[in-house]
Order: C-alpha cells, then sequence, then structure tokens
C-alpha cells in the first residue's frame, strides 16, 4: 500500500469515528463564502488541526473545519476553509481533502471560489459558472506515482465540470431571476494578484475569470470518478483602464455581497443531486 493511501485510510477511519459515511456531496467553500454554512444543519464539526494527516487553511477569509450535517434534506460534507498551493502546500495535500471525501462515499462535489475577471462583460458580484478550466499556470495534483486505488493513470478531462449539473443549475438560477455568466477559469499559483500583462495573456488564451485555486482540486475529483460543479465570484476586474491595485479585504468584501445567490443556487443544488 503507498503511503498516500495508508494515510488516507487512517485518516478517513478518525473522520469515521466522529460521524457516519452518508453523505454523497461535498462542498469546499472559498474566499469570503463562509457564512454559507448558516444554510447547513449542522450535526459535527472537526477542526481541521485535529484530523490525521489534514493540513490547516492559514487564509484570511477561510475557516479551519470540516462540517458534517443537514442541507435541502440531504447529508453533506462541507470543508469551510480550504488549501492552496500558495501556502507551501504540495498539490497533494491541497487535493487531499476530495480524496478523502472519495473514500467516505461522497460522489459530486461542488466547488466555490473568489476570481478575477479578465472579460469585459463581467462586472464585480457576478456569479460564474464555471465549465471548462485551463491549469496549465498550476502544477497537476497527479504528478509522480499514480495511486491505481484512487483512478486511473490518464483520466480524461473532456467534461471537468458536470454538464448536467451545470444545466440544473442555470435552471435553478432563472427560477430566481438569478443572472449567471458561463466561463473558462484560468487556475494560476499567486499568492501575487497577475500583473496587468499576465491579465492580458489569460484573456487571450481564452480565460474568463482567473484564481489560485479549484483546478487541482477538480483534477483530483476527475481523477477518482467524481462529478464537478463550480462557481466563482467575481470580486475584482483585472483589465481596466485605472491603476488597478487590488487588495484582499476588496476580495473578501465581493465575496460577502454576493454569497447570499451563491448560497441559494447551491443550497437547491444540492437538494436536485
Amino acid at each position: 500500500m503507498s503511503l498516500l493511501m495508508q494515510q488516507l485510510k487512517e485518516t478517513v477511519s478518525f473522520i469515521q469515528k466522529e460521524f457516519p459515511s452518508d453523505a454523497a456531496v461535498g462542498i469546499i467553500l472559498g474566499s469570503g463564502l463562509g457564512n454559507f454554512i448558516e444554510e447547513i444543519g449542522i450535526e459535527k464539526e472537526i477542526p481541521y488541526s485535529a484530523i490525521p494527516h489534514f493540513p490547516v487553511s492559514t487564509v484570511k477569509g477561510h475557516g479551519g473545519k470540516l462540517i458534517y450535517g443537514t442541507l435541502s434534506g440531504k447529508k453533506v460534507l462541507v470543508m469551510s476553509g480550504r488549501f492552496h498551493f500558495y501556502e507551501g502546500y504540495t498539490p497533494i495535500q491541497v487535493t487531499y481533502p476530495i480524496r478523502v471525501m472519495k473514500l467516505l462515499g461522497v460522489h459530486t462535489v461542488l466547488l466555490s471560489n473568489a476570481a478575477g475577471s479578465v472579460n469585459p462583460t463581467y462586472k464585480v458580484g457576478d456569479l460564474m459558472i464555471i465549465n471548462d478550466h485551463i491549469s496549465f499556470f498550476s502544477l497537476n495534483p497527479l504528478l509522480g506515482h499514480n495511486v491505481e486505488e484512487l483512478g486511473p493513470r490518464f483520466p480524461d478531462m473532456t467534461e471537468p465540470y458536470s454538464k448536467a449539473l451545470i444545466a440544473k443549475a442555470i435552471n435553478i438560477a432563472k427560477a430566481h431571476n438569478i443572472e449567471v455568466k458561463q466561463g473558462v477559469y484560468v487556475g494560476v499559483t499567486g499568492p501575487t494578484f497577475e500583473t496587468k500583462a499576465e491579465y492580458r495573456l489569460i484573456k487571450a488564451v481564452g480565460g474568463d475569470v482567473v484564481g489560485m485555486s479549484t483546478v487541482q482540486e477538480n483534477i483530483a475529483a476527475v481523477h477518482c470518478g467524481m462529478q464537478v460543479f463550480a462557481m466563482s465570484v467575481v470580486t475584482d476586474i483585472g483589465i481596466r483602464e485605472d491603476e488597478n491595485v487590488i487588495t484582499h479585504e476588496e476580495v473578501l468584501e465581493a465575496a460577502k455581497g454576493a454569497e447570499p445567490k451563491l448560497s441559494l443556487l447551491f443550497k437547491e443544488l444540492v437538494g436536485e443531486i
């Protein structure tokens, strides 16, 4: 057995002693989106620091606990706070919780993030459903020895984000008169916000938004056969005429403003899974 599988099984065994393995849906909350947990009928919370082999979130705007509870009548497993490559974690550590969820029986993952826009039709506060991504600017989490128990050596990535879940989300948004965009997310390492030249490059290669998370999690989830839905909150505009100074505080504030709409969409989407 590989060291990774040994660690995963130890983590899963610990979690299973805390609550049942009956959650079919996993949710990972991004920057400024932690209030979503108020929608959940929480049955158990575990600090990341108490979970064997789990990293610990260090970023402002991220919580640091694994939550088990009920949302829209479904059992869910929620990460309040995620891990990022720029924090110094390896891609394997960043994606560790995805693999734990899989071994706990989760088959569908909902991801959220705060992102900067390079699409001139987007504005701060917009919600964008991710229908594809570009990962060339971040390290692939599947580099190195492939663990066959988790998935194949060469996973297909032609549908990284579930078309069926995207269709459901669009219908939910229409029913509530919530405008949603669809587009391509470009994953970068961070932690610097992009230069003006980098924003222009990201736009030129086909990106609509750019962020420092999600892509590695998606790859790991697809690798082990999970369905993925992901949504970005546009928290800043990368290509604009002014001096273009962006702060993390502004990002958190914008995410907070859009949170009620994202929470509604996630809540109803879980009900339809």
